[in-house]
């Protein structure tokens, strides 16, 4: 027996849809969680001539993106149960109209029985037809599927409480979001006026998971008492730390925005309480503190690479902040063979960037170091990994690499 939905109503906790439509022992696709998003048009059963079952699905939308003048939406997640050795072929119907439909050429899609260990399973796009077909055999009972590896904000919860326990950790609730989540904040080293003050933001866009599993990485090290480099980082430096910007994108399932359907990184330059609470509430907590160095995590749905967005186009671009990108940039290839510099978005032309974007609007408020850390949805080209791509596990410790390089530039900074 099938299960399948016939119901576009988005439940309070969740931007997943659909509910069992009968009981039954068949396959059963469910997105009704924290951070699942997927519909069901149908499951259809083997039959003498397809021994397979075929699932049509639908990636539901964020809601309406007034600054992007539209609906996004490419995150998926969902769990497929009673499917032990029974050949799935599933088919994301609208595909081609995802936001960034060119990107599914070269993406595999994720899958875990744990919800821990995540890898690649067999993923074709068709560009006439806009269907991106998933086909799996799945050796255990229930297996979960995304668009990369989940971050919960189950999890979130339960890293930021382990990480408060440290003595040289305070974590700060700066305030609610329009859904009523927490919107942490963690602050690593004790505060003196000759420290330099590091920020790093990371899950703007809350379908980019991989920018919080960087954001971990590099906080775990950081408190690793063992370690030289965060020995000598918390001597010079304190560490402002925004795990998750985005909980209610990231609870609701959605690729791109918040529940308002503000993308927070077209937000800066005038963000609101009524529209983008999450960050009106960091800008002012960067006024009160000062910003140094910001580090804006993200994750690029197309390019196979980890590389820097700069900062060119503000129009306080200076020979004192080229050096330091460069510097940073120099940093980053010596701290990981992960990272390159030779792809990415391109220089900015002088005065033309877009004040909107939070790089640029805090290194424009700041005349600070502030760049855009891009890391990739895909396997990296120049290393890649057959079996789980770019993962979670990569990312971690990307992110523990990542602060010798930040480390290097803070005597710079100012």
């Amino acid at each position: 027996m099938k299960w399948a939905a016939d119901t576009e109503a988005t439940p309070s906790n969740s931007g997943s849809q659909e509910l069992p439509a009968s009981g039954g022992m068949g396959i059963c696709v469910n997105s009704t969680y924290d951070s699942g998003n997927i519909e069901v048009i149908s499951i259809s059963d083997p039959n003498e001539r397809d021994v397979c079952h075929t699932l049509e699905l639908r990636i539901h939308e964020d809601p309406f993106c007034e600054s992007d003048r539209r609906a996004h939406f490419q995150w998926f997640s969902y769990r497929v149960s009673n499917a032990r050795h029974e050949k799935l072929i599933m088919k994301l119907m609208n595909a081609g109209q995802a936001s960034f439909p060119f990107a599914w050429h070269g993406y595999s899609a994720c899958a875990s029985y744990d919800r821990h260990y995540w890898f690649r399973v067999p993923t074709q796009y068709d560009k006439e037809s806009g269907v991106l077909t998933i086909t799996h055999i799945p050796e255990r009972d229930a297996v979960q599927y995304a668009y990369f590896a989940s971050y919960s904000y189950q999890r979130h919860q339960s890293m930021v409480a382990d990480l408060q326990s440290r003595d040289s950790v305070r974590l700060e609730m700066m305030g609610q979001t329009l859904d009523g989540h927490d919107l942490d904040i963690l602050i690593i080293g004790e505060p003196a006026p000759e420290k330099r003050k590091v920020w790093v933001v990371a899950r703007q866009h809350p379908g980019e998971t991989m920018a919080e599993f960087v954001a971990e990485g590099l906080v775990r090290r950081l408190l690793d008492r063992a370690d030289g480099v965060s020995r000598k980082a918390l001597r010079e430096a304190v560490f402002y730390v925004v795990p998750n910007m985005n909980p209610d994108g990231s609870w609701r399932g959605h690729l791109r925005t918040n529940a308002a359907g503000a993308n927070l990184n077209r937000e800066w330059a005038a963000p609101s309480a009524e529209r983008s609470p999450e960050v009106l509430l960091v800008r002012n907590k960067m006024d009160r503190v000062g910003v140094d160095l910001c580090l804006d995590v993200h994750g690029d749905e197309a390019l196979p690479h980890i590389f820097l967005a700069g900062n060119e186009g503000i129009p306080g671009w200076n020979e004192r902040l080229a050096g330091l990108q460069q510097r940073l940039s120099d940093a980053l290839l010596r701290a990981s063979p992960d990272f390159q510099d030779k792809y990415g978005y391109g220089k900015g032309s002088p005065g033309k960037a877009d004040m909107r974007i939070a790089a640029h609007a805090i290194g424009q408020r700041y005349d600070c170091l502030a760049v855009t850390l891009e890391l990739p949805f895909k396997d990296t080209a120049d290393a890649p990994e057959p079996v789980q791509g770019w993962s979670a596990e990569r990312s971690l410790r990307f992110g523990a690499a990542a602060l010798g390089a930040v480390l290097e530039v803070i005597p710079h900074l100012r």
